[in-house]
């Protein structure tokens, strides 16, 4: 079944109809420990394509259109592409309503997000990892005065990102939706990883206020150890982040504008080509980088980072620096090396914006107050642009970086016009069809558009408290308390935790999952039957993301093929029990699993949104697969 028929299938699968998996074997319930890693789905081989949105505008940054396939030049590495097709997307095409989902019964949840194919997704992003408070308090208010006047067609998700991502709204384009979640959700948060989590201010080096110079470069090396320490871990979160929202994004069909505010910028997504080593300068696990930086190009998304700091001057010349290093008429080498300092570390953060923005073919803001208005511009520029694809003359998968260039042809290539484009500039080309884990392609199977899943860090991400819920796999779940009264003891094979375990009286909550088994990656074997392991959990946590309880169990099927083609034939359901405090606010994270592909789906759900509900019926299944 392809994708997209499975998208508008899901809405119409029914709990009543539920079954349960076939399995040969079942692995021991272990929902608090974290799953053996698995390896990427192997895609399947065909013609391998790669994607590439371009925005084209004119010396007045106004968008470029009627353009056709002809007035394009695509070359890879130099080498000429033959552009197999060519569409035009308008900022009027997103005025189109999006399917719509059918109102859910009362404890019926689903991971489907209704969008409409030709849409344009954009995403808010602010980052209070990487930005002061004060900083984050001007962009609250800049986004305040932005939605006042935002186009209600324009299809908006915002994230937040501290030492990990999470979701505050889904995609909506209802202003008043996202005027509340502004005003209640966007609070400024400090980060334990910045000097100065208020100011942003660099405070004084306790080295410089030392005499004895040996001590004092002792000192001074420890503070930069721990300050390049910090450095990496705020690197490698913002990574993780990335990583995560290009998972995210890659279920959804079209172009995706990420908006990222942020007071730093500690990665630059591509590493340095004109370096001999151009991983040199970067702390990272190379394979990881190069997830994140294909997984963004498939997922089609560009990134508009905008500077949350504003305007900037050098604080050494400011009038609130009275007494500072420059106060006097004669500055000593102290001074002149802080004015030094400064402007090195904002050439630093501003290159790494437009490297950022150039290699997804996105626009850096930066040195302007009108962040308000940098939003509209991205959002504008990033809702007119045209899609091309290829396919790629050098089929070596080596895991090289290839550039592109797109250039126009015709007419349109005039020097007089002055018309620029702004596009991704590259990819790595892993083998679309290897099965090492970690490394994803950066082209488009035709034969299979779904991405592949394999990272560490998306795992965590999928089942983590507030978090963007993943629609690799799409299902219903059925969430209701399986008994009308309190209980003292929790559901059989629950895992709390047992540092810190949760006190009754508590309330316990049946859960059944159901999918379509199109949405899981069986893989065939020698022998002719059809193997793969199914996991499915709940994860019960605290509003501040603290776990409290979990249960969960992994199917494993090995199905001969006549047991196969009765699986194909009907949906995939799974029952399971978990235990609440009924005193106390808490979160159930409902979370499906395909470990061979690495695919997940998942719903968050409040338990007082369920604990008032009607008790479920006995199941008429059994958790146990049956033999």
């Amino acid at each position: 079944m392809h994708r997209s028929h499975a998208r508008c299938t899901i809405q119409a699968l029914v709990l009543g109809t539920l079954v349960v998996v076939a399995a040969h074997a079942q692995t021991p319930q272990q929902p608090l420990a974290a799953p053996q890693q698995p390896g990427a789905y192997t895609l399947t081989t065909g013609t391998q394509l790669v994607v590439v949105d371009v925005v084209v505008e004119d010396s007045n940054g106004k968008p470029v259109h009627g353009l056709t396939r002809d007035n394009f030049v695509v070359t890879e590495d130099k080498k000429p592409q033959t552009i197999l097709n060519l569409d035009s997307h308008t900022a009027d095409q997103d005025s189109k309503p999006g399917p719509a989902l059918p109102k859910m019964p009362p404890g019926i949840f689903t991971n489907y997000t209704p969008i409409a194919p030709d849409s344009t997704l954009n995403i808010l992003l602010l980052d209070t990892l990487n930005t002061p408070m004060k900083d984050q308090s001007y962009v609250r208010y800049q986004l305040q005065q932005y939605v006042k006047k935002a186009d209600p067609h324009q299809r908006i998700a915002i994230f937040g990102l501290s030492t990990h991502l999470y979701l505050l709204q889904g995609f909506t384009s209802d202003p008043e939706i996202l005027k509340d979640v502004i005003e209640h959700k966007l609070t400024p948060r400090a980060s334990n990883l910045l000097d100065d989590p208020v100011t942003g201010d660099a405070a004084q080096s306790l080295a410089d206020m030392i005499i004895d110079p040996t001590v004092a470069s002792s000192v001074a090396q420890f503070e930069a150890d721990a300050g390049a320490f910090q450095a990496n871990l705020r690197t490698q979160y913002t990574l993780d982040a990335f990583n995560d929202i290009a998972h995210y994004l890659s279920n959804f069909p079209g172009r995706k504008n990420l908006i990222w505010f942020s007071g730093s910028f500690p990665i630059d997504l591509l590493p340095d080509a004109s370096l001999n080593d151009p991983f040199s300068v970067m702390y990272l696990n190379e394979e990881e980088f190069q997830e994140t930086t294909n997984l963004l190009g498939r997922a089609q998304v560009a990134i508009y980072p905008i500077d949350a700091r504003g305007l900037m001057t050098n604080p050494a010349f400011s009038a609130a620096s009275h007494g500072g290093p420059l106060a006097g008429r004669n500055p000593g080498p102290a001074a002149m090396q802080a004015v030094q300092k400064f402007d090195t570390a904002q050439f630093s953060d501003h290159s790494t914006m437009d490297r950022m923005a150039d290699d997804t073919g996105g626009r850096a803001f930066y040195n302007t107050n009108g962040l308000a208005q940098a939003v509209a511009l991205a959002l504008d520029s990033g809702a007119n642009y045209y899609t091309l694809t290829y396919n790629p003359t050098d089929q070596r998968w080596d895991g090289g970086y290839r550039n592109i260039k797109v250039a126009l042809a015709g007419q349109f290539a005039k020097p007089g016009l002055n018309l620029r484009l702004t596009y991704r500039r590259g990819y790595y080309a892993n083998d679309p069809n290897s099965k090492s884990r970690g490394l994803v392609s950066a082209t488009i199977p035709t034969s299979d558009t779904t991405a592949a899943h394999a990272a560490e860090a998306y795992r965590r991400n999928a089942i983590s408290h507030g978090a963007p819920l993943p629609q690799d796999i799409l299902f219903k779940v059925r969430a209701v308390p399986a008994s009308a009264a309190p209980e003292d003891t929790i559901a059989a094979n629950n895992s709390p935790d047992p540092a810190k375990p949760i006190k009754g009286p508590f309330r316990r909550f049946a859960i059944d999952f159901v999918a379509l088994p199109d949405e899981f990656k069986l893989t065939p074997a020698a022998n002719g039957n059809h193997i793969g392991s199914l996991d499915f959990s709940a994860y019960l946590y605290s509003p501040d993301g603290v776990l409290l309880n979990a249960t969960g169990n992994t199917v494993t099927l090995n199905l001969p093929p006549q047991r196969y083609e009765a699986f194909l034939k009907s949906p995939v359901a799974y029952h399971l029990e978990i235990s609440a405090p009924v005193k106390g606010e808490s979160y159930l994270r409902l979370v499906v699993h395909d470990v061979d592909s690495n695919h997940f789906g998942a719903v968050e759900v409040p338990v007082a949104a369920i604990s008032s509900l009607p008790p479920a019926p006995e199941p008429t299944h059994s958790s146990a697969a049956p033999h």
